[in-house]
């Protein structure tokens, strides 16, 4: 019984983990440290966390669409993209030029060791976390065309 209860505790605890957004720090494209819990952190404003890399073709395709229709989604929805590249020391040099040539309008943030895809447990890419007054609120992992409408209904329920 001891061992049960045991076992129950870590899983809550680590269920309670994945809730929270980690406090970390990762480099924006130009080198400045920014801070999760601080840097993300208005009140009841949704922040969405797309974590991608330059060789993820799903990944670039969701965030090309997101980038196309987030004007339409803040006439409805107090919300924030923020591209998280996973990319790694021997990829990340190609991220600010894909960046620069796709016009994306949002924040992106390297998390060249992948401390924070880590902390969220996620395996694969793409995967989008929605993150509401430090608390994640929504998961969508992978991406089809459409998804980003699936997206956006969400985003409005919270």
């Amino acid at each position: 019984m001891k061992k049960v209860c045991l076992l129950l505790f870590f899983v809550n605890l680590s269920v309670f983990a994945q809730k929270q957004l980690p406090n970390l720090s990762l480099s924006n494209l130009e080198g400045q440290s920014i801070s999760l819990k601080n840097d993300f952190s208005e009140k009841d404003k949704l922040y969405v966390f797309s974590f991608w890399a330059t060789w993820c073709t799903p990944c670039i395709s969701e965030l090309d669409e997101m980038n196309d229709v987030q004007e339409e989604w803040k006439k409805s929805v107090n919300f924030e993209i923020i591209a998280v590249s996973t990319d790694d020391s021997r990829t990340q040099k190609r991220v600010k030029p894909l960046v620069n040539g796709k016009g994306w309008d949002y924040k992106v943030l390297l998390d060249t060791n992948q401390d924070f895809k880590r902390a969220l447990s996620i395996v694969n890419i793409p995967y989008t976390i929605v993150v509401k007054n430090g608390e994640i609120v929504h998961i969508q992992n992978g991406y089809v065309p459409g998804n980003e409408k699936e997206l956006v209904e969400k985003m409005k329920t919270l």
